[in-house]
């Protein structure tokens, strides 16, 4: 768990008789206190894993227990092991090369490569996973999913914002690049092979080479492949 120093908050806590910097401090001690004890921090990673599991199971409808996909879905192992990598990424310094190694282990069992910079969000997942390469300074939002053969690529070698931001809710259908630092909105799906190089709007719907957005004539399931819509 990385913690992140708060927005200033205005107004005294209640219960507090010291100013209001000095108040704020104080809740904002507490705050960490709690986040670093190790109870907190372990209830907080099965809740995690639990909300991991039940995003797979209604998105994979090969899926059958809880335990099977648990055990037996690559996607999930790799976003797993990616929440790891990661906190080891934002800690820096000597974490940096574990956390590299990490990532390539997984990419070995997996055949899933996430890059320990890359930002994932909650509830996200990876059907099937071969082949699906996520870079460093890729952002993906809440209740994602990629199919496999993915590419959130860079289109710049400059140490510099160069990877994708993908939404809240939004589909990318197996085999499709998403190139350079553009924004695919939320509840935006991208087609199978589709190759998207500009943003894409908020429910919009990306297919082609190059990829141009059109608007489902039909309520859509929002889970399937955009390319069915083509």
């Amino acid at each position: 768990m990385v913690l992140h120093r708060a927005p200033r908050r205005s107004g005294t806590p209640g219960g507090c008789a010291d100013d209001e910097q000095s108040c704020w401090a104080r809740v904002e001690f507490e705050e960490m206190t709690v986040a670093k004890n190790p109870l907190t921090r372990a209830r907080a990673a099965l809740e995690t894993m639990n909300e991991d599991v039940d995003a797979a199971l209604a998105r994979d409808p090969a899926g059958g227990s809880r335990l099977e996909m648990a055990l037996a879905s690559p996607g999930l192992h790799a976003v797993w092991s990616h929440r790891v990598t990661h906190a080891m990424w934002q800690r820096g310094g000597r974490w940096k090369l574990p956390a590299r190694l990490g990532s390539q282990v997984t990419r070995a069992v997996t055949g899933v490569e996430i890059h320990p910079g890359a930002t994932i969000g909650r509830r996200f997942f990876i059907d099937h996973g071969m082949g699906v390469v996520i870079g460093e300074t890729s952002e993906i939002g809440d209740d994602c999913m990629l199919y496999n053969g993915v590419n959130l690529g860079g289109r710049t070698l400059a140490k510099v914002k160069r990877h994708p931001t993908l939404g809240d809710g939004v589909t990318v259908g197996a085999g499709a690049r998403i190139l350079g630092p553009i924004v695919v909105g939320d509840g935006a799906q991208v087609g199978a092979n589709a190759v998207v190089v500009k943003d894409v709007p908020a429910t919009g719907v990306a297919v082609g080479v190059p990829a141009k957005v059109r608007v489902p004539a039909v309520e859509h399931d929002p889970f399937s492949d955009p390319a069915v819509y083509i």
